[in-house]
């Protein structure tokens, strides 16, 4: 573990206050299956502080926010308030995006800036076109402290890490789900979620991923496909090496009761056919995150087999 984390958590364990990650380290938390499921997400730079809620608590002119809420919500996207990790840069236009991933493989951005609430009304517009090929990844942080205290202990520290390497890619954002996985990394319009992250695996990971090679151990999924069918990919890669954002593709899923199996197609050299059978269960209930119900049971997939043809 990287020194400067080491020391943050070593901070919080020494606390009697309750860390949901500690908790969550300390089972062994699988987190494999844990991505939030969506393929479209709008960025809104905010220098302030987040609400509880993002975005849908500031304190915005009403009629812009409902419209940007509204139109959110017919694409099914994720709204994020993002800014550059550091010190808060307080002068000047900020920006704002929207992310597509497409079933194709092909990532589409279109950006934007806002100066007055009124200028947020263009992502309406946005959400209804395609979007623009061509830019690069947009890194994400969680750092999402109001919501949960772990997000800022272990995202902070890996944000600022990210940063001193790819200035330019990534943000801190506020709530992206799986606050016990801290520090959590939302890898967009990719759909490529990480966790449990510390400042010395982050860099590694994502030096990895930007060379379109994405490896099992800190992959929670990506978020067009759903828990189970993230799950297989995740035991695909960590049984046959790593592989590239769109090598595998799932083009079979089917259940019975609690077992499920998925059949996956991969690019060469990875293997044509992978079928894999898991067992979905409920895992012994405890407390998720740190706001969250004293107890809680999370749907946990186990792997019963994975063969390739």
């Amino acid at each position: 573990m990287n020194s400067d984390l080491g020391s943050d958590f070593a901070t919080v364990a020494a606390t009697e206050r309750f860390f949901c990650s500690e908790g969550a380290r300390l089972r062994g938390d699988p987190i494999a299956g844990t991505a939030s499921h969506g393929v479209v997400w709008v960025l809104i730079e905010y220098r302030g502080g987040w609400p509880l809620n993002g975005f849908e608590g500031l304190g915005l002119e009403p009629e812009t926010k409902a419209l940007v809420l509204s139109a959110a919500k017919a694409a099914r996207a994720r709204v994020l308030l993002v800014r550059r990790p550091g010190p808060r840069r307080r002068e000047g236009q900020s920006h704002w995006a929207v992310l597509h991933h497409e079933d194709t493989g092909a990532y589409r951005q279109q950006w934007g800036t806002w100066g007055k609430d009124e200028d947020l009304a263009e992502i309406a517009r946005a959400l209804s076109l395609p979007g623009t090929l061509g830019y690069p990844p947009v890194i994400l942080v969680c750092t999402h402290s109001r919501h949960d205290q772990c997000c800022a202990v272990w995202g902070r520290p890996v944000g600022r890490a990210l940063s001193e390497r790819w200035s330019e890619l990534v943000w801190e954002c506020s709530h992206v789900g799986g606050d016990r996985f801290a520090a959590n990394v939302v890898v967009a319009p990719d759909g490529v979620y990480y966790g449990n992250l510390d400042v010395e695996s982050s860099v590694a990971t994502i030096k990895e991923h930007l060379a379109d090679r994405i490896h099992a151990e800190y992959l929670r999924g990506y978020t067009d496909l759903f828990p189970a069918q993230q799950t297989a990919v995740a035991a695909t890669l960590r049984r046959f090496g790593p592989a590239g954002r769109n090598d595998y593709r799932v083009v079979e899923t089917s259940r019975d009761g609690d077992y499920w199996r998925i059949r996956l197609t991969g690019r060469p050299p990875h293997p044509a056919r992978v079928d894999v059978e898991l067992q979905a269960r409920r895992a012994t209930p405890c407390q998720l995150t740190c706001r969250g119900p004293a107890m809680s049971s999370a749907l946990v997939y186990e792997l019963i087999s994975i063969r390739a043809a």
